[in-house]
């Protein structure tokens, strides 16, 4: 195409062009994960089904989320992300569009649960990281953080806007809208979208030499295992696993799932409860991005030792600022939006530097699998916990405490192993 081979001679490397895609991408992705949020009480007034019910369906899709991230991995290093994305995309959209003809609540786990998460699943985060580190030498702190923050992103574009057509025109209009965004992405990704800088005769940015294309012949099945019974021998991998599934636990499959419903049995509004979420979206934008730098110049196990210590205080307080409306869930909304996603940066930098860079996609896709179950699990814990003691304070303060676990986790990382590989410095010099 002749305006790909004007792009690749020009001054901006194409790495940024197919970051920019990851990043659409994933934004897309993450507007749909974040859905069900403003989709529960809905849910439970049509059909008459239980919170748990509901909650059912969005832990199996956090599940497979996370499960199928490290398979996705090494379906990538395979066929391409590029295949591996059009295929995602279009599942996607079919799952859930779909969705607006249910009418039993198996077929909301079906659609919801199993096809969605496979979906979106493929186009998990390990995603961010398969690209951060294919077409980045230097700079991949920052772009893994860039992309990262698609999830705020996609949030703040998203749950407002859904929330008010729920509200104007029903839940079936917000899905169908959903699966409609997911569909426009597809051109974008199969005209711009390259799997390795090989492809468009480039080496990864920043890089001093050319590695050549990064390929493999296994199938991606053994591959990803492989991955796992390697991880399973290290230390170090438990460690981030047990990390991981306590942010998951804390983030999507807590407060992303169940804010809403939590704010409005507090009179507070949908269309509000569903800004308030996109609130906690923009100040992780900011966050997530200063944590990506901050993870190319710092030690990362501080810095996660930090975001946890901090996100748990800020869910130790939540129930009170619940009880104090606006004011009190405003100030929570700066507090832990600051910190929703900022792990992720400062994750995927250890995992490369205990693993190496080849190996990051499928290892940090098992470590994102615990991410994942711990979302999962709080998905389903929280609404169960809601449904039995008729609030959710159990289910905030628990995973609050958890978080405070966390933080004495992480700085034991690379103890027993003596110390982490350091990564090259970035060079101040270096552009665009």
């Amino acid at each position: 195409m002749r305006g790909i081979e004007r792009i690749v001679r020009g001054r901006l490397h194409y790495g940024w062009i197919v970051a920019g895609v990851t990043f659409l991408t994933l934004l897309a992705s993450a507007g749909i994960r974040s859905t069900p949020g403003i989709l529960i009480i809905p849910l439970e007034k049509e059909f008459g089904w239980t919170r748990a019910t509901v909650s059912l369906a969005v832990s199996i899709n956090l599940l497979l989320y996370g499960l199928f991230g490290p398979f996705s991995a090494a379906l990538m290093d395979r066929i391409g992300a590029r295949r591996v994305m059009l295929f995602a995309l279009t599942l996607v959209a079919a799952g859930v569009g779909l969705t607006t003809l249910m009418r039993a609540a198996w077929q909301l786990v079906l659609l919801w649960g199993v096809v969605v998460g496979l979906g979106t699943g493929t186009m998990a985060l390990v995603l961010g990281a398969y690209i951060a580190n294919r077409w980045f030498s230097e700079r991949r702190g920052i772009v893994m953080g860039l992309l990262t923050a698609s999830t705020a992103t996609g949030q703040l574009l998203f749950l407002p806007f859904l929330a008010s057509l729920v509200v104007a025109s029903g839940w079936r209009a917000a899905v169908l809208a959903v699966a409609g965004v997911a569909l426009l992405i597809v051109p974008v990704v199969y005209i711009f979208m390259r799997n390795d800088p090989s492809d468009v005769g480039l080496r990864p940015f920043g890089a001093t030499a050319d590695a050549g294309p990064v390929s493999s012949t296994a199938n991606p099945a053994t591959a990803a295992l492989a991955g796992l019974r390697e991880g399973s021998r290290s230390r170090d991998f438990w460690l981030l696993v047990g990390s991981f599934f306590i942010c998951g636990a804390s983030t999507n499959g807590l407060i992303g799932t169940h804010l809403i419903p939590a704010s409005m049995e507090h009179g507070i509004p949908e269309v509000t409860a569903a800004g308030l979420l996109a609130a906690i979206g923009v100040f992780d934008l900011i966050g997530t991005t200063v944590s990506g730098w901050l993870s190319d110049r710092w030690d990362n196990r501080y810095l996660l030792c930090w975001y946890y210590g901090l996100r748990g205080l800020s869910l130790l307080y939540l129930p009170y600022a619940l009880g104090t409306q606006f004011v009190g869930l405003a100030a929570f909304a700066v507090f832990y939006g600051l910190d929703w996603v900022a792990t992720v940066p400062p994750t995927v930098r250890l995992t490369a530097d205990i693993f190496g860079r080849q190996k990051v996609g499928v290892m940090y896709g098992w470590i994102s699998a615990g991410h994942q179950l711990g979302a999962a699990t709080a998905a389903f814990g929280a609404g169960a916990v809601r449904s039995w003691l008729g609030s959710y304070q159990v289910a905030f303060m628990t995973s609050g405490l958890l978080c405070l676990i966390a933080s004495g986790l992480v700085i034991r990382i690379g103890q027993a192993s003596g110390g982490l590989r350091r990564a090259r410095p970035v060079e101040a010099g270096a552009s665009v």
